[in-house]
C-alpha cells in the first residue's frame, strides 16, 4: 500500500515550487546526511538534480544501498537471503513495529566495517517514512524496482558456496549480475526522469533502450577498479576463463551507450540538473577506465581530479557543448545529427 496508516499525512510538505517548510528541510538534510555517509559519487551527483526528482533519487539510492548491504554482509548465505526477503516484505506492507524491530536488529547485527551503513539501517524507519510521503506514482516505481533488485540479489546470494563466494560462469553471467545490481537502477532512474515531464516523451523509447547498459557500465567499471581490493577479501566478480581485456571492452561498449543516453537527454532539452546528474558518473567512469587501460598507478580518481571533471562538465553545459564524450571516440551521432 502506498500510504500506511502509521505514517502521518504529508500536510507539511511543500505544495508549490520553491515553497519549503521546517520539516521538509530537515527531512532532506537528514536524508542527504545518510547519502553522504554511504556514497561518494552519488553524494556528489544527486544534489545536481531538480526537485522532486532529487528527493526521489536520494531515497531510491538509500533503499538500494540497504539491499546491497545485505548482499555483502559477512553473514551465512541463509541469513543474507532472509534479510533480503524481510526487507522486500517491509517495502510491500510496512508496519511500524516490524520496521522498527528489524531496523534495530540489522543495525546491531550486520557485520560490516562501514559505520554509515549501520547508521542507514538504524534509520530505516525514517527512510521509509520519507519514501511513503512521495507521490504515489513515484512510490510505485521505486518499490517495483527495489523489489526486483532485492529479490534478484537473494537469487545471487543463493548461488554462493559455503564460504559465501560467488562464481560467475561467463561474460553473459557477469552481465546478468550487473543488471540485477545496477541495470535495474538505470531503468528506475529513467522512469523517474520521465515522470511528470511530458516534454521528454519523444525520447522516452531511446532512453529506455539505453537505460540498462547505462547502469551496467558504471557497475562494470567499479568491478574492474575494485578487483584487486576484492581479491584481498576473497571476492571476485570477474568470471574465470574470461580475460580482463574482454571485460574492459564490454565496459567501454556500455559506456558508449551511456554517453548516448546523456546526449539524448541533453538534445531533448531536459533540465540541466538531469543532464548533469547523468553525465557526471559517466565522465568519472570514462576517466577511470582510461586509467585502468593505461595501466597507470592506482585506479581511484583523486578529489582534485573529480573536482576538475565536475568543473569541465559545468563549463560544457554553460557553453552548450556535449555534456559527456568518450575521449577515444568522435562525438556520437546522437549529438551531431538531428
Amino acid at each position: 500500500m502506498n500510504d500506511p496508516s502509521w505514517y502521518p499525512p504529508p500536510v507539511d510538505e511543500p505544495t508549490h515550487p520553491g515553497e519549503t517548510t521546517e520539516r521538509s528541510l530537515r527531512s532532506l538534510e537528514d536524508l542527504e546526511h545518510l547519502l553522504v555517509a554511504t556514497s561518494r559519487t552519488f553524494a556528489l551527483a544527486i544534489p545536481l538534480l531538480p526537485q522532486p526528482t532529487r528527493r526521489e533519487v536520494t531515497i531510491s539510492y538509500l533503499l538500494f544501498r540497504v539491499a546491497d548491504t545485505f548482499e555483502d554482509a559477512a553473514w551465512p548465505v541463509a541469513r543474507r537471503i532472509e534479510a533480503l526477503e524481510s526487507f522486500a516484505a517491509l517495502l510491500e506492507s510496512a508496519e511500524i513495529t516490524q520496521v522498527t524491530e528489524a531496523a534495530r536488529q540489522w543495525a546491531a547485527e550486520v557485520p560490516c566495517e562501514q559505520a554509515g551503513y549501520r547508521e542507514l539501517l538504524a534509520e530505516l524507519p525514517f527512510v521509509l517514512e520519507c519514501f511513503f510521503r512521495l507521490e504515489p506514482a513515484a512510490v510505485a516505481l521505486i518499490r517495483t524496482h527495489v523489489l526486483r533488485t532485492a529479490r534478484g540479489m537473494a537469487g545471487v546470494v543463493g548461488r554462493m558456496d559455503e564460504q559465501g563466494q560467488l562464481r560467475l560462469a561467463d561474460l553473459a553471467d557477469l552481465q546478468h549480475y550487473c543488471y540485477i545490481v545496477a541495470g535495474i537502477v538505470g531503468e528506475l532512474l529513467t522512469e523517474l526522469f520521465l515522470l511528470g515531464r511530458p516534454g521528454l516523451e519523444e525520447v522516452a523509447a531511446p532512453l529506455r533502450e539505453r537505460s540498462r547498459p547505462f547502469g551496467e557500465a558504471l557497475q562494470l567499471v567499479n568491478i574492474l577498479k575494485d578487483s584487486a581490493a576484492d581479491a584481498t577479501q576473497g571476492r571476485s566478480y570477474l568470471p574465470e576463463g574470461v580475460s580482463r581485456a574482454e571485460v574492459l571492452e564490454l565496459a567501454r561498449r556500455d559506456l558508449r551507450t551511456a554517453t548516448d543516453y546523456v546526449l539524448i537527454l541533453q538534445r531533448a532539452g531536459a533540465e540541466r540538473g538531469l543532464v548533469a546528474f547523468s553525465a557526471l558518473p559517466v565522465q568519472l567512469a570514462h576517466a577511470t577506465l582510461d586509467r585502468l587501460e593505461s595501466g597507470g598507478a592506482g585506479s581511484k580518481l583523486t578529489r582534485p581530479e573529480v573536482f576538475a571533471i565536475l568543473q569541465r562538465l559545468h563549463r560544457a553545459l554553460d557553453s552548450g557543448e556535449p555534456a559527456v564524450t568518450d575521449p577515444s571516440e568522435p562525438i556520437p551521432a546522437v549529438w551531431t545529427t538531428g
